[in-house]
């Protein structure tokens, strides 16, 4: 191998190395809205800032296993009205279908909102499941949430858990002011 073969990837690797030592990672900013966090990521890397805003809130499933539902939007994704933040649902449960197309249901008094999900076995007990990111049913959820003081969880015939939405409409809203998409069509 000659030595300019060998040089090459040392340079890419000294490019790489210079484009993140010269981003600058600011410390997370957390806000509390109820029973909701809001936490702001951000990464500049000299032309770009980076924004990750996650909306989270715990739960506790019916066998008593902790929880989290999790809304999750970049300020590079698509936004309102072509798309909207991630809705992320883990659970410390094993006995929770995985894979894809897990059939779940979202229920208040007044509403049901059918969605579908893609599950992942996770790390031992923790599992993940990430809903497939329709905007009518993103947005049908989304407007659920807001008006919903909980919302009852279900996976097939499987309750997942009843999960309360103090704060949620403050939290979305910071969402939206923090990653810029717009949240009137959620949170008039």
């Amino acid at each position: 191998m000659s030595n300019l073969s060998r040089s090459v990837p040392l340079a890419a690797m000294a490019v790489l190395a210079s484009l993140y030592t010269n981003a600058s990672r600011a410390d997370p900013k957390t806000q509390t809205f109820g029973r909701w966090s809001v936490t702001i990521d951000e990464i500049t890397t000299g032309q770009d800032t980076l924004k990750t805003c996650a909306a989270s809130t715990a739960f506790v499933d019916p066998q008593g296993s902790p929880g989290t539902l999790t809304l999750s939007i970049s300020n590079g994704d698509v936004l309102p009205p072509n798309g909207y933040p991630a809705v992320m649902l883990a659970v410390d449960n094993q006995t929770l279908p995985t894979g894809d197309n897990v059939a779940a249901t979202f229920n208040d008094v007044n509403n049901k909102v059918p969605a579908k999900f893609r599950g992942s076995g996770g790390a031992g007990a923790h599992r993940q499941w990430m809903m497939d990111n329709n905007p009518k049913t993103s947005l049908a959820l989304l407007r659920t949430m807001r008006n919903a003081p909980t919302l009852d969880v279900v996976f097939g015939k499987q309750p997942v858990g009843s999960i309360a939405m103090d704060g949620f409409t403050k939290a979305y809203r910071s969402l939206g002011a923090s990653c810029g998409f717009p949240t009137r069509d959620v949170t008039p």
